[in-house]
């Protein structure tokens, strides 16, 4: 995958020597712009003649078999031991940097906004110039993706689709005791054992999370509520999983509500609604509308029924309380936004579509696929079915 950074050229234009970034590759802007995965922090410099990596000893072989640098250099080739060891760990790596960049003719540098503080200073002290840009540059870039990014974000998905399946299936082998709890296999059916089984799953198919949602009955109505504790029959259980996948790092996305049993009449009229609402954001979905056109088209569903929406009433602590969707990537929310304010939609984006409605007297309904814009509308890379009640 080689990504164009035609827009980075245009942005530093006259005004920028490079790019710089100092991070680990867990910053994805760092892991897109080098294309180099390692845990502890090294420095890349891209300018529009190339791109240019600095890395301990341990990582060099590596970097230059791996990376998509033009050049790989190594701190020791600076004296980074003796800088150090002189000048402490902070001014010493900052006296390397600055002769790392004089070796590649740059002087006057963007980064990223949340580059580390005291790298930049102390580099200002060694006469290089350092801004923060604000313009979200490399996220923007990032939020475009390849065939290939999206053949990634595929494979994270169908990854999803299977541990969702073991999460349903689990929850459809369960028992329901006399006070409504579900049981398996002679134990309480709890948040955690599912969330078990989701995280096992994910492994053997390559891919990690760190957390995921299995939240029911008032625990639902927080969107970001993990969940915890047993499972009861004729409450709503959210389901949220977001893995990683582990070779490649990009991300999946999906959300189900299921029942055990017979849903309220509340929690039934809620699936419908949010079902009607991710139809009608779906429809939405096309180059050239906003991510402010889709997230208008859920709302006006949700207001047309009495529902409270954050458009309406940017108070309110029950209904629609967060966004329509965000986009997918490196990061599971990324650029663009589909909310207030959206950016405009353009072929590549990988986005979710993620209705819900809650509140704790009631619980909690979500529904999320996640699609990719395409020159002419949409494809979903979500095949799962959207359905209520598990029998």
């Amino acid at each position: 995958m080689e990504p164009d950074f035609a827009p980075l050229d245009d942005f530093l234009g006259d005004d920028f020597d490079g790019y710089l970034v100092s991070a680990a590759s867990s910053d994805s802007n760092q892991l897109y712009l080098s294309g180099f995965d390692a845990p502890d922090p090294f420095t890349t410099l891209y300018t529009p003649d190339g791109t240019h990596l600095l890395v301990s000893t341990l990582e060099y072989g590596r970097a230059k078999k791996e990376s998509r640098a033009d050049t790989v250099s190594r701190l020791s080739e600076y004296d980074y031991r003796e800088k150090f060891a002189e000048f402490g760990p902070l001014v010493g790596k900052a006296k390397v940097v600055a002769e790392f960049l004089a070796d590649h003719d740059t002087e006057t540098l963007a980064t990223p906004e949340d580059f580390p503080l005291g790298i930049a200073d102390a580099l200002r002290d060694e006469g290089i110039s350092i801004e923060a840009e604000t313009d979200d540059v490399l996220t923007t870039i990032r939020a475009v993706k390849t065939d290939e990014e999206v053949e990634h974000i595929h494979a994270a998905q169908d990854a999803n689709e299977a541990a969702m399946q073991a999460a349903e299936e689990l929850i459809r082998a369960a028992d329901v005791t006399d006070d409504g709890t579900l049981h398996y296999e002679g134990a309480p059916l709890t948040s955690e054992r599912v969330k078990e089984e989701i995280e096992v799953t994910l492994l053997r198919h390559g891919c990690a999370l760190d957390e995921t949602i299995v939240a029911g009955g008032a625990d639902a109505a927080d969107p970001h509520n993990r969940g915890s504790g047993p499972l009861y029959a004729d409450e709503a259980i959210i389901i949220d999983i977001f893995p990683r996948d582990k070779a490649t790092k990009y991300n999946g996305d999906m959300t189900r509500t299921f029942v055990k049993g017979e849903p309220t009449d509340e929690i039934r009229e809620w699936f419908d609604l949010t079902e009607e609402a991710f139809h009608a954001a779906l429809d939405a979905v096309e180059p050239g509308a906003t991510g402010e056109d889709v997230h208008d088209a859920v709302c006006d569903v949700y207001e047309a029924a009495g529902e409270n929406t954050l458009r309406a009433d940017p108070t309110v602590e029950t209904g629609f309380i967060h966004s329509t969707g965000h986009g997918v990537g490196l990061d599971v929310h990324e650029l663009p936004r589909l909310s207030t304010n959206g950016e405009e939609l353009k072929p590549g984006h990988v986005i979710t579509i993620e209705p819900g409605l809650y509140d704790p007297e009631i619980g909690g309904v979500r529904i999320e696929d996640m699609v990719v814009v395409t020159d002419d509308g949409y494809e979903n890379l979500t095949d799962y079915p959207v359905e209520l009640v598990v029998e």
